[in-house]
């Protein structure tokens, strides 16, 4: 199966589409997207302030890299100091299990 690359100007015209009150099925069928998931994934991006991940390239998640980027670099900034923030609590999570795993 190929993959397509859709252009940042068509996720972001699915995403204003989506913000309209336009289906899921309409959009696809007005910007030719095969998969109705994508147009799903993207909105939810979008709402959860995660733009800089529409321009990430096709079956590469951001985290494989050097870690998350954005257009900015108080964007970056600030997504990296969001996932130090995502790591510490894992650890700290992980600490507490931890610790219960040995007192039983």
């Amino acid at each position: 199966m190929k993959r397509i690359m859709h252009s940042y100007d068509t996720k972001l015209l699915a995403i204003e589409m989506k913000q309209e009150g336009y289906s899921t099925r309409e959009i696809q069928k007005e910007l030719g997207i095969k998969n109705r998931t994508q147009v799903e994934t993207w909105y939810r991006w979008f709402r959860n302030g995660e733009l800089y991940r529409l321009n990430q390239p096709v079956g590469k998640q951001y985290s494989y890299g050097k870690g998350p980027t954005g257009d900015t670099i108080e964007e970056t900034l600030r997504l990296q100091l969001k996932s130090s923030r995502q790591q510490v609590e894992l650890l700290k999570k992980y600490k507490v299990l931890e610790k219960n795993w040995f007192q039983n």
